[in-house]
């Protein structure tokens, strides 16, 4: 398979890398200088003569306070591009796998969310996500749409880096105790891709699925978690953590307070089962240098 990677320094793109470089496919690993999404005649003149069989597009806009100030950037990578980029998939005939989010719901569930439950995004950042989602949809391009939350890794900026990062620095920190979701490894997405290519052989399994973490937990427990294998690994923690909830935590835009993805639907059709977070947690401080 020739292989396209588009947001190939963010830690998806990483992992992917790290992971497709002990494949046999062709892969084309593609930054911002080298095919800018934003630029669209450009972006497409350089797909087109690369000719990928597959397009992974690992870019997005995340921030998702700056969203609120950066509306028009957002919508242009989110959405915009991602128009832009199924449109060329559906030209030349090839998949595109994209990743999304479980910011395009409300949070207002108690119950795990699947892939045709109604979204109602609350903020910027989910909105544009969704538009993107639907960009694909109406483009009639073969995709893989992704849904996924609470991305961390060895690599980039992330809630794990950052965590470790503070622990470092502060005796004490308030986390959140009210939002619930799953936490879920970049490098077991990307195992979760790699997965998937070998199946796409027909159009059976176009569309839309969720992949997360395999135990929901709020983002004070995560970091607790954290902590407790930071300690264990001789990492410097707080002396104290304190659980808060989300009202006391100034944020520009409302988080999701339940965003749980249900997982079923892509076992079913490609075996792939959730992360394990736990786990990952505890061999990331085993393998990489935090």
């Amino acid at each position: 398979m020739k292989i396209l990677v588009l947001g190939t320094k963010g830690q998806l793109g990483r992992c992917l890398k790290d992971q497709l470089d002990n494949t046999d496919h062709k892969v084309i690993y593609s930054s911002r200088e080298h095919i800018d999404i934003a630029e669209f005649e450009i972006a497409k003149k350089k797909i087109l003569d690369f000719l990928p069989d597959i397009i992974i597009n690992a870019t997005a806009y995340t921030a998702v306070d700056k969203a609120e100030d950066e509306q028009e950037k957002a919508d242009l990578i989110n959405h915009l591009a991602v128009r832009n980029i199924a449109n060329i998939a559906n030209q030349i005939c090839c998949w595109l796998i994209h990743i999304s989010t479980d910011y395009v719901f409300d949070g207002n569930s108690s119950i795990p969310y699947k892939e045709l439950d109604n979204t109602n995004p609350k903020g910027v950042y989910g909105k544009t996500k969704l538009k993107g989602e639907l960009a694909i949809q109406a483009s009639n391009c073969r995709h893989i749409i992704i849904r996924t939350s609470w991305l961390y890794s060895e690599y980039g900026n992330n809630f794990l880096k950052t965590m470790l990062r503070l622990g470092k620095e502060r005796d004490e920190l308030s986390i959140v105790e009210d939002q619930i979701g799953c936490p879920t490894y970049a490098q077991d997405i990307a195992s979760c891709i790699i997965k998937i290519i070998p199946k796409l052989n027909s159009n059976l399994h176009n569309g839309l699925y969720h992949y997360c973490g395999d135990q929901p937990c709020s983002w004070y427990e995560f970091a607790k978690f954290i902590f407790e294998e930071a300690k264990n690994h001789g990492k410097k923690i707080p002396r104290s953590l304190h659980a808060i909830k989300s009202s006391e935590y100034l944020a520009a835009v409302e988080r999701p307070k339940y965003s749980v993805l249900e997982c079923k639907k892509i076992y079913e059709n490609f075996g792939v089962t959730p992360s394990n977070w736990k786990n990952s947690i505890s061999n990331i401080f085993k393998i990489a240098k935090l």
